[in-house]
């Protein structure tokens, strides 16, 4: 927590510093979901195949988050981003000079590194700001995830300027390692690191960043981010793909659509922290999912042709949702996505102070771990079931078993909770295990 003496601008900087960088990180992690479409026509790929190779960076970011999270939080989040970023730089111009499947995928796991900067940049953010502001802190950072809107939007047009898809890689490292450079030479180490340092104070040790893994609440939160960024990563990755081959657009167009979504996913968090701190993350997190899901259900629901047996004949009709429409759709649950992202962190921030890194890392483990899955599981539902909506098939399953679970536990704690008590403006906040503690 930071002190009063942190200047307002010295916040700020750093604020817009990690937010720039995440942004850059997570341009280089969702790489594949345009050069992955020429590599695929290239290559020959199947559906499992395309998941497979897109979400390999999402597995190697997703299982590095708790460990770089307790790092940042032991050694420093600015010492642990920069190095994150190096390493990923690296690996991602090594993918420009891999001509087979399996060197793609080795290089993709290093190129993985990228994603595991978020929840380094969310410690770094939070030991900015008090807890009343966090928040809406976190969800600016969280805008980074917009990064995949710029991969949208300009690696089509670079990859065509270029005519292969190894020159959009390299000028995506070089941005990546000048990005590095920059955020070391314009952050400061943040206010709780600087105040142990200056108290003599060692870091705390792994047992006691692990333990409040013991609770099932933050498996329950790992679910939801499962939903609100699993998804959300494995529909960026997707949908250039969808667009191409559903609509049978070309990749420039389709990435410029494929970017609605990511930018409704990302341009929003800010705005989903903001309502986390004045109205509390369980009511956003109710109102994300109920719009989700209904929205899943249009999205579900795959171009089918009928035949009526008239009186005077057969009568025939289709339905079939259009691009404008489709679109509508997408960005709608980009929007509502983004809310519950920055809801899922202010659950964090409020039951787990002093234990962001390992709490955070675990939940952004799971939840990215989501987004490798799901590209993976779209892809054999497409093999195997033949009908192309069946990924938000998936999704609607998903947000609604998210829903459940979630509204039976406050439900439960309801009933366990001192009527007197049922009237309590913070009851929202409570939580099982808050309650035994009391």
């Amino acid at each position: 927590m930071p002190t009063a003496s942190v200047s307002k601008t010295a916040q700020t900087s750093a604020l817009f510093a990690s937010t720039l960088a995440f942004t850059i990180s997570f341009a280089v992690w969702t790489i594949f979901s345009i050069i992955g479409v020429k590599i695929k026509d290239e290559l020959n790929l199947s559906g499992f195949e395309f998941g497979l190779l897109a979400g390999t960076p999402i597995l190697t970011g997703s299982l590095i988050r708790l460990t770089v999270g307790v790092w940042a939080e032991q050694y420093g989040a600015r010492l642990v981003f920069t190095l994150l970023m190096i390493a990923s730089a690296i690996s991602t111009y090594f993918l420009s000079k891999a001509d087979t499947y399996p060197m793609m995928l080795l290089a993709a796991l290093g190129l993985g590194m990228a994603g595991g900067t978020f929840i380094v940049g969310i410690v770094y953010v939070a030991h900015w700001f008090p807890k009343e502001k966090q928040g809406t802190a976190m969800g600016i950072f969280g805008i980074g995830n917009g990064g995949a809107a710029l991969t949208k939007l300009l690696a089509p047009v670079i990859m065509v300027a270029l005519g292969s898809w190894q020159g959009v890689v390299e000028i995506w490292a070089a941005a990546l390692l000048v990005m590095a450079v920059i955020f070391w030479f314009t952050t400061k180490e943040d206010p709780t690191l600087a105040e142990r340092k200056a108290r003599g104070e060692k870091p705390a040790p792994l047992s006691k960043h692990l333990e409040p893994l013991k609770n099932v609440q933050v498996w329950r939160f790992s679910l939801y981010y499962v939903f609100v960024f699993g998804a959300f990563v494995a529909l960026a990755l997707w949908l250039p793909m969808y667009y191409t081959k559903v609509y049978g657009l070309d990749i420039k167009t389709a990435g410029v659509l494929g970017a609605i979504f990511s930018l409704a996913g990302s341009v929003f968090r800010g705005m989903g922290g903001a309502l986390s701190d004045r109205h509390g993350p369980r009511k956003i997190m109710y109102v994300t999912f109920w719009v989700c899901i209904v929205t899943l259900f249009f999205l579900s629901y795959p171009s089918t042709s009928y035949v009526v047996h008239g009186v005077n004949g057969d009568i025939s009709f289709s339905f079939a949702w259009g691009v404008v429409p489709f679109t509508a759709l997408i960005f709608v649950l980009g929007f509502f996505m983004s809310m519950g992202k920055a809801a899922v962190y202010k659950h964090i921030t409020n039951y787990y102070p002093q234990n962001v890194g390992s709490v955070g890392g675990i939940i952004g483990l799971i939840g990215g771990l989501g987004g490798w899955a799901l590209p993976m599981l779209f892809g054999l539902a497409n093999d195997f079931i033949g009908v192309w909506t069946s990924c938000f098939m998936i999704l609607y399953v998903l947000a609604g078993a998210s829903l459940i679970w979630m509204h039976w536990t406050i439900r439960k704690m309801e009933h366990r909770i001192h009527p007197v008590l049922r009237e309590h403006k913070y009851l929202a906040e409570f939580s099982d295990t808050d309650h035994k503690k009391k």
